[in-house]
């Protein structure tokens, strides 16, 4: 094959949602910016030339946690560990801010259950029933039905008749149990992960899905990961959205050592072809190729528009994860700023609910600049 163009059989089974590992693997050889203008086709054909964000904020309730994940930043053992009344202070001032979301997670506690977990999303929706709860990773889900002595399908029904209304598909990092069994042994394995996402999903609790890449895995492993993705967006229709995330190589143990060999994650031509890679894998599967801007920066995240993206997440108001890790590119964007460079690329922001139904009302005017 011509190293650089795209066979047209190539084109044709991306419209058609059958791309292989083969060609995957054969896009990322080509000159990049072929690759990008395919996944930019395929994008405009999908969604168009808008580009959605919600409004939200993440509250994460603990930085404590038992995990020994090797590329996470945000734990401390001797950390905080907010309140019910603390929680609902947070989830007041976001809607006072115009948040649709409220995106709720922490980490691994050891001595709570499943009523912990529960515990909040009552909280919040007794005092705020409009505002969308998106809570609870499939590993916090795992580790509330094992402390409790239930099963996973019974923890997720517990949470959703507590009010959950859909989950963050992160704890995925990379669906491969050889790159899990290096940089986080302890947590669930490709098959549980699979099995909590799938769980949900029957259960009618909606999901993203999520990939962690940049440190240890293999450019097949990548490729793998997302095609699991496509298998199970096959099978279930639940994922929303399938977002890249970049590893973070600072203040945690895979980073430093990456760091001592001169490898700093990736380059950022790198995370746009991922990227596009994802658009045109997961081509007529999942709509919503999301990108985001504290990972990438607000200037890359805008490029990222132009290789298949289409959604730029969330306001996030409070973002600790990544900026523990050693993100500099902020904890709050406001609805202001995100529409102004959606705008400047020449795209069509639209602000959105956390299921992806356009709101109208514009209330993205009332948002702050800065939070107090």
């Amino acid at each position: 094959m011509d190293p650089t163009n795209i066979p047209e059989e190539i084109i044709e089974r991306a419209y058609e949602g059958k791309i292989t590992k083969e060609d995957a693997l054969f896009l990322l050889e080509i000159p990049p910016f072929k690759l990008f203008e395919l996944a930019d086709r395929l994008r405009y054909e999908t969604v168009g030339d808008t580009v959605t964000y919600v409004v939200n904020r993440n509250i994460n309730f603990t930085n404590r946690c038992i995990g020994t994940c090797g590329f996470c930043a945000f734990k401390d053992n001797t950390g905080y560990i907010l309140d019910i009344p603390q929680i609902l202070e947070k989830v007041k001032e976001a809607e006072s801010l115009g948040a649709t979301e409220v995106c709720i997670q922490g980490g691994l506690l050891p001595d709570v259950n499943i009523d912990f977990y529960t515990g909040i999303i009552k909280a919040v929706k007794t005092e705020f029933p409009h505002i969308h709860t998106h809570a609870f990773s499939p590993m916090e889900v795992y580790h509330a039905a094992k402390k409790s002595g239930i099963t996973v399908g019974e923890a997720l029904m517990c949470l959703k008749e507590a009010g959950l209304d859909t989950m963050p598909g992160t704890a995925a990092e990379i669906l491969s149990d050889r790159v899990r069994d290096i940089i986080c042994p302890n947590k669930l394995k490709t098959s549980e992960w699979i099995d909590v996402i799938s769980q949900a999903h029957q259960a009618g609790i909606n999901t993203t899905a999520t990939i962690m890449y940049g440190h240890i895995e293999t450019i097949e492993e990548r490729i793998d990961h997302i095609m699991l993705i496509r298998d199970i967006q096959k099978k279930t229709g639940g994922f929303l959205e399938f977002v890249p995330l970049t590893f973070m190589p600072y203040n945690n143990k895979i980073g430093d050592e990456m760091i001592k060999v001169g490898k700093y994650a990736t380059p950022g031509i790198q995370d746009l072809q991922l990227y596009a890679l994802a658009r045109i894998i997961l081509n007529t599967h999942i709509e919503n190729i999301q990108a985001s801007w504290v990972k990438l920066g607000k200037k890359l995240a805008q490029v990222a528009l132009f290789c298949g993206v289409n959604d730029l997440g969330g306001t996030l108001m409070e973002e600790k994860i990544s900026s523990s890790a050693g993100s500099t590119n902020g904890q709050f964007m406001s609805a202001q700023e995100l529409e102004w460079f959606i705008n400047s690329s020449g795209r069509k922001p639209l602000q959105r609910n956390t299921t992806y139904k356009p709101i109208l009302s514009g209330i993205h005017e009332q948002m702050k600049l800065k939070i107090a």
